[in-house]
């Protein structure tokens, strides 16, 4: 039976389809939606947003004014990285089963519907506007990494060796069995990419996408950091500051690439794509000690300084990744090819800085 709170394509939401949605909720009184506006909003790679705004006739009850809605990407070529990867049914499983068990702040999530045999799926999530988006391509100041770091330790913290989550199959079992499939394509996918950005990207940063395949490889079969609830792409176009006009410091969206791994991939990745190299050299260690300290504040004991600094060394290869894997997913796009060559730059250079390629070869 088809489920009516899926809709594949945004185009066809009204009036009539909101309501049912509002009210299936909770959230719409006796009251029905008279009429809506649809406008696209946000940066999403492999998927599409729009912003509703209603207006209602009757009693609202504590309908909202307006919602954000989360749909299948139109363009193919996105759509298919998104379903060959589980990124919709993960980021669906997250808001329906682990958004309400972390303390890090997400949008509420009206309707998180997905047809796991089509992938197509509705997001109907909380407006937290006004906020100010984050950009990738502008960057962060210092004091919005704070922000981030902090709110990645909320995230990280609670499920911190938990066991439990190794067996979520949306979450560790279905994105492991494309892992072996992935690194087969790496270098094909390393080689495109030199092959794109010719004559682009620095020499010694085209070296390292020429090792990554095979430091990868070494990296995935480690056990020897704490396993966590981890983002898997923490950066600066999936997040939001000053949400609710200031109400709360930041929210973070954008969870289809949700998985168990090291904590400190989300924070390397963060500071790799989110400060020039520059900026990130000078504040680096002050932004990862704030970091553990928040993960000590919240009760992980059991991990030093010396771990999470080397942590972060080693984890960064995953910025790297994302870069390239990332760009050749996608649909091409002017804004997408200079997003991917600032985050492979990022993340070479604190490679280079770190010898991280050092943790996993010879």
């Amino acid at each position: 039976m088809t489920n009516p709170l899926i809709v594949a394509d945004a185009a066809t939401i009204d009036a009539e389809w909101m309501t049912m949605a509002l009210r299936h909720a909770g959230v719409l009184g006796s009251g029905s939606v008279a009429g809506l506006t649809r406008k696209a909003v946000g940066n999403g790679l492999v998927a599409d947003s729009y912003r509703f705004e209603m207006t209602y006739a009757g009693d609202a009850g504590s309908a909202p004014c307006s919602v954000v809605g989360k749909f299948p990407a139109t363009d193919p070529v996105s759509r298919k990285a998104g379903s060959e990867h589980v990124l919709y049914l993960r980021e669906v499983s997250f808001y329906r089963e682990l958004a309400g068990m972390l303390e890090i702040h997400t949008p509420h999530a009206y309707v998180a519907e997905v047809d796991p045999e089509t992938d197509d799926f509705t997001l109907l999530l909380a407006d937290l506007a006004p906020a100010r988006q984050g950009d990738q391509l502008a960057g962060c100041s210092v004091a919005d990494a704070r922000v981030a770091l902090r709110e990645a330790a909320m995230l990280h913290a609670p499920r911190w060796g938990d066991a439990s989550i190794e067996t979520i199959d949306w979450l560790v079992n279905r994105p492991a069995r494309l892992q072996p499939v992935i690194e087969a394509a790496l270098p094909a996918i390393a080689d495109l990419f030199q092959e794109r950005y010719d004559g682009v990207l620095e020499p010694e940063y085209i070296d390292l996408v020429n090792r990554l395949p095979a430091a990868l490889a070494s990296s995935r079969e480690d056990r020897s950091a704490p396993r966590t609830i981890m983002h898997g792409d923490f950066r600066l176009d999936n997040i939001l500051f000053d949400v609710y006009g200031g109400a709360r410091p930041m929210a973070t969206l954008d969870w289809q690439t949700i998985t168990v791994g090291p904590a400190l991939t989300d924070v390397a990745y963060f500071l790799s794509a989110g400060l020039d190299p520059d900026v990130r050299r000078a504040h680096e260690i002050e932004l990862v000690r704030g970091y553990h300290a928040e993960l000590l504040a919240r009760g992980i004991t059991g991990y030093g300084w010396d771990d999470c600094w080397r942590d972060y060394r080693r984890y960064t290869l995953h910025g790297i990744m994302m870069g390239v894997f990332s760009a050749l997913s996608v649909e091409r796009t002017e804004r997408g090819d200079a997003l991917f060559l600032k985050m492979t730059r990022g993340a070479c250079a604190q490679a280079l800085d770190h010898d991280s390629f050092a943790f996993w070869e010879g």
